[in-house]
């Protein structure tokens, strides 16, 4: 089981790419398990990163016992917890989102109606 602690940014950025924070981060946290499995090492979490001051959201998430193991041992080998590790993995995740340019699903429309799209 993986604690997931995540801060008003990173429960933004969720509900808007997809609908649902757990599920995201569920994502975010495959996709960073994806990376260490293909041999990309994915950016290590900065030493400074600490659980969020402004934690919006709390909840566990249950993987494969390969995927935890994965986790830990990152979680290991960067001196880190878990659970700052996961909150690592949404924040880059979402940048990565944002830097391929991925539009969330849930943006606001403009006051005319418009998405802009």
């Amino acid at each position: 089981m993986v604690k997931v602690e995540l801060g008003k940014l990173a429960c933004s950025g969720l509900e808007g790419h997809f609908g649902d924070i757990e599920a995201g981060a569920r994502k975010a946290l495959l996709h960073y398990v994806y990376k260490l499995k293909v041999g990309r090492k994915p950016v290590a979490a900065p030493r400074f990163l600490k659980a969020p001051s402004d934690t919006a959201a709390k909840f566990d998430l249950t993987f494969d016992r390969e995927t935890e193991a994965l986790l830990a041992r990152e979680a290991g080998d960067q001196h880190t917890t878990v659970s700052r590790l996961a909150t690592h993995a949404v924040l880059v995740y979402l940048a990565e989102l944002e830097f391929l340019g991925v539009v969330p699903r849930n943006r606001e429309t403009a006051p005319n109606g418009d998405n802009g799209g």
